[in-house]
């Protein structure tokens, strides 16, 4: 992972598992990597892991079994509301940028449609 210089770090490992959870990475139930395994694959400070996941415990995102780990909460409605707002997100930002363009709408989702087609006829690159 490659962090940002305009963003705390456990900030961006926070958002980091949150965007694993909503894409399915990690399912209801299952148990995340370690505060330690994670702290070494992101070589980060262990401090900083628990601040992050101490985070998403806080949101319900993960849930804590004592002397277990952190498992991914088998809340499906709040797991789809995860996904919803990552959605909301990603979209926000690409009509921030769109309109920076000085493209309207319908403009939008032309670029939109035709992006998606030639991805189509490439196989999905």
């Amino acid at each position: 992972m490659k962090f940002q210089d305009n963003m705390p770090i456990y900030q961006q490992i926070e958002k980091y598992l949150y965007r694993q959870i909503a894409l399915g990475y990690f399912k209801p139930g299952d148990k995340i990597p370690s505060v330690r395994q994670l702290a070494v694959d992101l070589t980060v400070n262990i401090n900083t892991v628990q601040h992050a996941l101490m985070r998403l415990n806080e949101r319900k995102i993960l849930y804590v079994k004592r002397g277990q780990g952190n498992f991914v909460t088998e809340d499906t409605e709040l797991l789809a509301q995860t996904r919803k707002e990552l959605i909301d997100d990603q979209i926000k930002q690409f009509t921030s940028n769109m309109l920076a363009l000085r493209l309207s709408p319908q403009q939008t989702l032309e670029a939109l449609r035709k992006y998606y087609e030639e991805k189509n006829e490439k196989g999905g690159d």
